[in-house]
């Protein structure tokens, strides 16, 4: 899977996973939506959850900002828009809290859902806290890779915010 990143630059760079995972090959950044190519965007405003069904893209783009400028006008990119299910944080500053994904999280989660696995270990390999992210979200992740379709995951997911409660 080719991972591209519309990348805003109004985080604190020493924490941008995004610019991390660039560093390192795994992402490609990008400083304007012309340039972003088209493919799976993972974005939390979407009415359409990100599904095994979506598999046939062969690329995913993530937009990188800050959660507080992460509103749905950020995310004008061209393709298909999917949502990630219920998964929980790892990293150190959102740890624990569920939809609150860095970059890296997003990818990861995204990539073990569309069948990708091996790439996700890869993406987290660069953080010390990337495992942790694999590990919280063991489960939901197998289920949600094992549905057939967006209305199969909203459902698994359905039941984790309902026991939550």
């Amino acid at each position: 899977m080719d991972l591209h990143v519309r990348y805003e630059g109004d985080d604190d760079p020493e924490k941008c996973t995004a610019r991390r995972l660039a560093q390192f090959d795994e992402v490609t950044l990008h400083e304007s939506a012309r340039a972003t190519p088209r493919g799976i965007v993972l974005d939390p405003h979407a009415e359409q959850a990100l599904s095994p069904a979506d598999g046939e893209e062969s690329v995913l783009v993530a937009l990188d900002c800050s959660w507080e400028t992460a509103e749905a006008e950020a995310f004008r990119l061209d393709g298909p828009h999917r949502g990630l299910p219920f998964l929980v944080a790892a990293n150190p500053v959102n740890y624990g809290t569920p939809f609150q994904l860095n970059t890296a999280e997003a990818f990861a989660g995204a990539l073990v859902i569309l069948g990708y696995r091996e790439q996700a270990e890869e993406v987290l390999s660069h953080f010390s806290w990337g495992h942790t992210f694999l590990e919280l979200n063991e489960e939901p992740l197998r289920r949600y890779a094992d549905c057939a379709d967006s209305s199969e995951v909203v459902a698994v997911q359905q039941e984790y915010l309902d026991a939550g409660d």
